[in-house]
């Protein structure tokens, strides 16, 4: 997709999207996935990442932003960037401002030399969030490090994604938080396959911390509660559920 038709289509999407008040600025998340097919293509995209994107993330004020690679899940071995942008001119913007940074760009150069395919393909979608949580929270520098899960969840038509998103916004994240779990971030994916959906991601201590909070979620009497209401089924609101779990890379700032 050329990036005039990206925009494009993210501005469509973005005045069908519910309207958040004046005051409150919802970020915009960039999800970009490294599809690969051997250890080669694995360094040469971790150097990329550790030595040019990172570094120039930095300098030009560019995130926050992750650094995750699939542990379980479909297109194994892939990597994902997850780069949160302040606003949508902050997201169109940032390419340009790499193209302009010299040190970025011989990164840049190298990894896309022609001499040796550093990927299998590239794939990327642009996500809002949600007013329930309308930033991303990288958790606390220095912790050590967490897993995460990340999922999403596809419904048949708009009106049923709506639902789901009011239903987040609504009360499920709050149940997460209440319950112990830690949101990275909720969005709803304005360009991107497979829509309407929406992604999330959650952080853990570890697989098995995992598993006891979601076996809390599954009964817990207010989820239950909610779930029940008129219009919340899975069946009526959710086609599809996909989750990948991820470990972020040494150098991640989110972690």
């Amino acid at each position: 997709m050329q990036r005039r038709q990206f925009l494009t289509a993210a501005s469509a999407g973005l005045a069908a999207a519910s309207p958040a008040s004046a005051a409150q600025q919802n970020a915009f998340f960039e999800l970009r996935y490294y599809r690969m097919r051997n250890g080669n293509q694995t360094q040469r995209t971790e150097a990329f990442l550790r030595k040019a994107l990172l570094p120039a993330a930095h300098r030009l004020n560019i995130g926050p932003l992750g650094v995750f690679s699939t542990m379980l899940g479909e297109h194994s071995p892939s990597f994902l960037t997850v780069i949160s942008h302040p606003s949508l001119d902050a997201f169109a913007s940032s390419a340009s401002r790499l193209g302009a940074d010299q040190e970025f760009q011989r990164g840049y150069e190298e990894y896309n030399s022609m001499s040796e395919l550093s990927y299998v393909r590239m794939e990327s979608c642009l996500l809002k969030a949600f007013d329930c949580m309308p930033a991303l929270d990288a958790g606390q520098p220095g912790k050590a490090s967490r897993i995460f899960e990340l999922r999403t969840y596809e419904s048949n038509n708009e009106k049923a994604a709506r639902r789901k998103i009011a239903m987040f916004n609504d009360g499920e994240a709050a149940i997460f938080k209440r319950l112990g779990m830690q949101p990275v971030f909720f969005g709803e994916t304005i360009v991107g396959p497979n829509l309407p959906n929406l992604t999330y991601m959650l952080a853990f201590e570890s697989m098995a911390m995992r598993d006891k909070l979601w076996g809390a979620f599954g009964a817990d009497a207010e989820w239950q509660k909610l779930r029940a209401q008129p219009g919340f089924a899975d069946a009526e609101i959710v086609s599809n559920i996909s989750n990948t779990i991820l470990r972020p890379l040494d150098f991640s700032p989110i972690r």
